[in-house]
């Protein structure tokens, strides 16, 4: 089993900043990418950034140039800095891990509310 522990969130104004964290406890041998998903009221769950075990990063299109993922260190720890930040980047997001065989994600932080509005 995997633990996470997500820290950060909040309220932002327009144009603001505000970074992530999500750190990965337990069997964490076989982790190969984490990411983070966000979920807007009344909208389903989307995904939003994921970064491999190569330091390889991507990103939806509606956050390129303005979200950067961290690689994830030797303590399992990956950050989501959110720059330029819009209402429509209001949701609860969720850091996720990917570790096995499965492509999908394995293991689901509880989720941090993130609000930016004026």
């Amino acid at each position: 089993q995997v633990q996470l522990v997500e820290s950060g969130g909040g309220l932002v104004q327009p144009g603001g900043s505000q970074r992530l964290s999500c750190t990965a406890s337990g069997s964490t041998y076989d982790i190969w990418a984490m990411g983070w998903y966000r979920q807007a009221p009344g909208k389903q769950r989307e995904w939003v950034s994921i970064i491999n075990h190569a330091g390889k990063p991507s990103y939806i299109d509606s956050v390129k140039g303005r979200f950067t993922i961290s690689e994830y260190n030797a303590n399992n720890t990956v950050h989501l800095q959110m720059d330029n930040m819009r209402p429509d980047d209001t949701g609860v997001y969720y850091c996720a891990v990917y570790s096995g065989s499965n492509p999908q994600p394995r293991y689901w932080g509880q989720g941090i509310q993130v609000t930016v509005s004026s």
